[in-house]
């Protein structure tokens, strides 16, 4: 007799998109104390340059100046080859991507059955055509001043390098006009954390009624 199916309804897939320094970690934080099972797409970056066989291929492609002392991937040295060559940048997309992808479905297959939701956090989400496997992506608005002041503290970053980074992503305006909901984040945690907890409620209830 074959086992019966489990009738456990799929938790919905959001998405997340912004601009670099909106605030879309502190979101995703929020969204896993809410109790949904997130993938952080920098977090699995950053494993994929440890991959022997990626480090190998990078080696391949750009010499022994790509590795830091320690003989790992220096990430900065990438940097400095992806963010001025978009052939270069696509090269190593195409690289990276399909080992993130495999770790991403890993772990939402493993998502306990109470999970609420399962959050992509992924800087290039549109662009990697991960909002095609999302029910739902919120966009983390904030202002240009605010953004900058943060990658300025937490990556030191100037104000050149954040309008570097973002010319090689989709214009805000359209992750913003692509995007299911809006969350805005002026600074202030609690009101953070109210209008993330509104945007997940009506996904939830919006992806029950759709069972």
């Amino acid at each position: 007799m074959a086992a019966a199916r489990s009738s456990r309804p799929r938790p919905p897939v959001i998405g997340l998109a912004g601009g670099i320094g909106a605030g879309k970690s502190t979101v995703a934080r929020i969204l896993a104390e809410f109790g949904c099972v997130v993938v952080d797409s920098d977090e699995l970056g950053r494993a994929a340059l440890r991959d022997p066989e990626i480090r190998r291929t990078i080696v391949s492609w750009w010499g022994a100046g790509m590795l830091d002392a320690s003989g790992e991937v220096d990430r900065r040295a990438v940097a400095s080859i992806v963010f001025t060559d978009a052939s270069q940048r696509a090269r190593l997309e195409s690289l990276t991507h399909p080992w993130i992808e495999a770790r991403r479905l890993e772990r939402f297959a493993a998502a306990p059955a109470g999970a609420r939701a399962l959050v992509i956090d992924a800087p290039l989400l549109y662009e990697a055509g991960l909002d095609a496997s999302c029910d739902a992506v919120v966009f983390v608005d904030a202002d240009r001043s605010a953004r900058v002041r943060r990658v300025m503290e937490t990556r030191g970053w100037d104000e050149s390098e954040l309008g570097r980074r973002e010319e090689s992503q989709l214009p805000l305006d359209e992750k913003r006009r692509r995007a299911h909901h809006m969350v805005r984040n002026t600074g202030d945690l609690s009101v953070l954390r109210d209008r993330v907890r509104a945007v997940l409620e009506a996904i939830v209830e919006r992806s029950r009624q759709n069972a």
